[in-house]
């Protein structure tokens, strides 16, 4: 077998337009089969031109020839149908965040390893080799000791009504949804652990549901972290690290699909100033190298279920600090 066969649980906007157009780029996958509950599938399947299409996720999971599954779910369905999918014997990339508590995540993964299948948060993003050029530039020691990293991702959500981004429900909130990257690329780059968060959020009167946070991190290793997250805003999605000789800022750190794929890193020592520019499909990246996992048992996963355990500890703390309004330590 050279060619993953993939199958995609639900017709949700960014399997359509993204993981669906990946997996059929990627050069070890296809795409033969889409769910839905109900209809829906059946035109999806007919307008991507994918071979087969079903009206339940039962049946997907039931069909013998497909390797792996996408699932793009809302957040509260993900550890249903990974379960559900594992024990299918089927691989699977979820999206993320992998769910809503660390005890569900760490269920999801338990269960992927009982059954022998291979599981990834779908964080797509540090694909993009951009961020290994960062860590390079770091372990050079072009910008002296680091000191502070700061992100942010947030959009402005338009049509609140009804989305699941506003259903606390559902995992709803800024920091499930774009948040969980500023975490996820904090950790990614320092190659630290959190130990403690402080959250300041805004909380929508009529949803429940915190719709911007600023977030404060102190790592492991010394170095201070801040990320805002938000569906208040502009459009915006950049870290920076800050050194005692420079900083790195990347502006498009989370989706540079948006701007043709190309990530650009910015070296910034005062007098000397440089941009480097890298190109890189990150969602066809990610599909390749998770069917190489699964083609190559042996190979071991860039992200692994155990850091996407770690990520959600994370997540929870935030929620833990909005709630309580204080500091919440990790460790």
């Amino acid at each position: 077998m050279t060619t993953i066969k993939w199958g995609v649980l639900s017709t949700a906007h960014i399997g359509q337009t993204q993981l669906i157009p990946a997996i059929k780029t990627a050069k070890n996958a296809e795409v033969v089969a889409i769910a839905s509950r109900g209809e829906k599938a059946i035109e999806v399947a007919e307008n991507l031109k994918i071979p087969k299409s079903y009206t339940s996720y039962e049946e997907l999971l039931d069909d013998p020839e497909i390797d792996a599954v996408y699932i793009p779910l809302p957040n509260h369905l993900h550890k249903e149908w990974v379960i559900k999918a594992a024990e299918k014997g089927k691989h699977v990339l979820c999206e993320k965040p992998a769910s809503l508590t660390s005890t569900e995540t760490k269920e999801m993964v338990d269960a992927c390893e009982k059954y022998g299948v291979r599981f990834m948060e779908a964080f797509m993003y540090q694909f993009h080799p951009q961020h290994e050029r960062v860590k390079e530039i770091l372990q050079s020691g072009e910008i002296g000791e680091i000191k502070l990293m700061k992100s942010n991702f947030s959009f402005f959500l338009e049509d609140r009504t009804g989305n699941i981004r506003m259903d606390p429900t559902m995992g709803g909130g800024s920091i499930f949804d774009v948040g969980c990257y500023c975490i996820h690329s904090t950790r990614n780059i320092l190659g630290s652990e959190p130990i403690s968060v402080e959250v300041k959020a805004k909380i929508d009167s009529d949803y429940q549901v915190e719709t911007t946070s600023f977030v404060t991190m102190k790592m492991e290793n010394g170095v201070d972290a801040i990320f805002d997250s938000s569906f208040d805003m502009a459009f915006r999605q950049t870290y920076e690290v800050i050194g005692t000789k420079g900083t790195i800022t990347v502006p498009a750190a989370y989706r540079p699909d948006v701007n043709g794929n190309i990530g650009v890193v910015i070296v910034d020592k005062g007098s000397v100033r440089r941009e480097e520019k890298i190109y890189g499909e990150q969602y066809v990246l990610q599909v390749e190298h998770f069917s190489e996992a699964i083609l190559n048992p042996s190979l071991e996963l860039k992200y692994s279920g155990e850091k996407a355990v770690k990520n959600m500890k994370v997540i929870e703390a935030c929620y833990e600090s909005i709630k309580s309004e204080a500091i919440v330590n990790l460790k």
